[in-house]
């Protein structure tokens, strides 16, 4: 899964630059004492028009820093060096600091009558900060020195494998296209030996943390995350929950299938036929996506895909700038401007020779208006033309809500964010789409509709479990409740109990495997992409509906509809300046979370699935 990464990497979740790490709670919850007065927070007294002031300081303070922490921050991710690592980390930890302080000071107004904005505004500076250092001398710096080390350690992670030194991305391909147990069980092996040496850095991090989230009046780090979606953390909660029993049966179905395939191809000795699947056989390094395995799931009942994107985009000589040329195209096909010219200036596209880059995927905002910038290693295939679509959404949402105050420059929540560009994702990867923008002479016949399903599915509902369990592991972990000599065994009981999936052998003692997910070093919140994963579907049906689609969903592309891209520009304007429901309401016309989209779109699928999987015994023990 690619990501938006922070700006800020120890500071905060960074989704448009420093201001939009903050996450929103529309109610403050457990309100933190408020801080003795100091000669800053005389300057705003705890009045209506006190608190105002305060706020509007505070929004000038943090684009002034945010600006020059998300410069320094981009530098080191296209340019790692010691000293580069050493400037990020202390820009964090002077933006940290900042947001320590007025987070703090922000408490001062629980009590105060303020206007319904300021309200909104001073709930956001609250919870600002992804990892709240405490309020106290070096806490900061050191925060913000463990997260920069935890995010250059996998940054530049290899292993040694027949006397060659792999990274993640030569991993990553060998794992997605070999066919042979035994190697793709040393590149997951291999890969997880980056992260040992994060383990005590890790747990000092959730510490120091920790001790900042009850600093603002919440129970732990977790909680402090929850409390970002407009309602209390433990409804949160329960409402992922609810979402993810929609989707459960569907992703037993596909398990059920996958499975039996699996023992097909390896047997007993291998994959048995009943019980978890060993993970390193789903040709993902975390096993979250299995669109790789096509070939060894495809069904022989049905005829193969005329479509292969990857071919398709060999055979039409694309390049990495041409990849994003023509996603770039399916934004301004709906009526939505072009990028700026800058944004082709300064964009990491591909990987630099002869310097160490973060090539995980990410999208930035770096001065919060309009210095639009993507950081990519773009490779010619159909993962990184989705992942292009999907980045460049994070980018036109980032600048259409840029007139708002600096605070609610932001998603609506970060579900929001990830799923804008997912959305644009699921019209790219329709034949109809292909074929509109020329890759593709003609769109295949209903009798495709199951394979073409079934490798969507593969990607879009394997990941839904991992989606949820990464930040459950880490709600646990941050709670208490998940010690630190408990941290591999709770991930591997994780992945059980939510994936049904198991490591292909024993887990070293020392085993930290959390921490070979990139968004654990990188301190991202994860349960933005299970949101993702289901708002996108609600977006996709709303869009098809104002397009006016007489079809199946899962053939529909917006593509060209002007409509569509009015409707769409207008919820990604109001930014974070509304509740989300109010904001998820102006596009799709219902302010509910709803997978019933998903259960539509991939409807013909799991019927299916279930005839394939007649007398199999599905599901597994957690």
């Amino acid at each position: 899964m690619k990501s938006l990464l922070m700006a800020a990497t120890a500071a905060c979740a960074i989704t448009t630059g420093l201001a939009a790490c903050a996450t929103m709670e529309a109610q403050a919850q457990s309100p933190a004492p408020a801080p003795a007065a100091t000669a800053e927070t005389d300057a705003f007294p705890a009045t209506p028009e006190g608190a105002r002031a305060f706020v509007l300081d505070a929004e000038e303070r943090l684009a002034e820093m945010g600006e020059y922490a998300a410069r320094v921050a981009w530098v080191r991710n296209t340019y790692i060096i010691h000293d580069t690592m050493w400037l990020e980390a202390r820009a964090n930890a002077e933006y940290t600091e900042l947001g320590v302080q007025l987070a703090t000071d922000a408490a001062r107004y629980n009590d105060v009558d303020a206007d319904p904005v300021t309200r909104r505004k001073l709930n956001i500076l609250r919870q600002g900060l992804t990892l709240p250092a405490p309020n106290r001398p070096g806490a900061a710096t050191e925060l913000s020195e463990i997260a920069t080390r935890l995010d250059s350690t996998y940054a530049t992670g290899k292993f040694a494998y027949n006397g060659e030194e792999l990274t993640l991305n030569d991993a990553e391909e060998i794992i997605a296209e070999s066919r042979d147990p035994a190697v793709t069980e040393a590149m997951y092996e291999g890969w997880r030996t980056i992260s040992p040496v994060m383990t005590e850095d890790y747990a000092r991090l959730v510490e120091i943390a920790n001790e900042g989230a009850r600093d603002l009046g919440f129970a732990d780090t977790g909680a402090m995350w929850r409390s970002g979606y407009d309602m209390d953390p433990d409804a949160f909660a329960a409402e992922t929950d609810r979402l993810w029993a929609q989707v459960e049966p569907f992703y037993e179905n596909l398990h059920c299938y996958v499975r039996a395939r699996l023992n097909e191809r390896y047997g007993d000795e291998v994959q048995p036929a009943t019980g978890p699947i060993r993970a390193d056989l789903l040709g993902n390094m975390w096993s979250q996506q299995w669109g790789n395995i096509y070939d060894v799931v495809a069904p022989e009942s049905l005829p193969e895909s005329t479509v292969d994107l990857t071919e398709l985009l060999v055979a039409a000589d694309y390049d990495a700038e041409q990849i994003a040329r023509t996603s770039e195209r399916f934004y301004t096909s709906i009526g939505l401007d072009p990028l700026p010219q800058t944004f082709w200036e300064r964009s990491q596209i591909t990987r630099p020779e002869g310097r160490e880059v973060v090539c995980h995927a990410s999208a930035w905002n770096v001065d919060n208006v309009d210095d639009l910038r993507i950081k990519m290693c773009t490779r010619v295939n159909a993962e990184d033309f989705q992942t292009m679509h999907h980045e460049l959404g994070h980018n036109f949402y980032q600048r259409a809500y840029n007139q708002q105050p600096f605070l609610f420059r932001n998603g609506a929540n970060d579900g929001f964010h990830e799923a804008i560009g997912d959305f644009a994702a699921l019209s790219a990867a329709t034949p109809t789409y292909l074929n509109q923008i020329g890759l593709l002479d003609t769109v295949p016949g209903e009798d495709e509709d199951i394979t073409f399903l079934l490798r969507m599915a593969l990607d879009k509902i394997a990941f839904l479990p991992f989606g949820l369990m990464v930040d459950r592991w880490r709600w646990d972990v941050f709670s208490g409740e998940t010690t630190p000599a408990e941290y591999n065994d709770a991930w591997s009981e994780n992945m059980l109990r939510y994936q049904g999936l198991v490591p292909p052998g024993p887990r070293p003692e020392n085993a930290f495997d959390p921490g070979a997910k990139y968004h654990v070093p990188g301190n991202t919140p994860y349960t933005r992409y299970f949101l993702a994963h289901i708002y996108q579907f609600q977006f996709h049906r709303a869009a098809c509906e104002i397009a006016g689609w007489d079809g199946p969903l899962h053939r529909c592309s917006v593509y060209g509809n002007e409509e569509v891209g009015r409707r769409f520009n207008a919820m990604m304007q109001m930014g974070m300046s509304q509740p989300w429901p109010q904001a998820m309401e102006a596009f799709t016309g219902s302010p509910e979370n709803d997978a019933t989209a998903v259960a539509q779109y991939f409807a013909p699928l799991d019927a299916w699935l279930t005839e394939q999987n007649r007398g199999q015994n599905c599901g597994w023990e957690a």
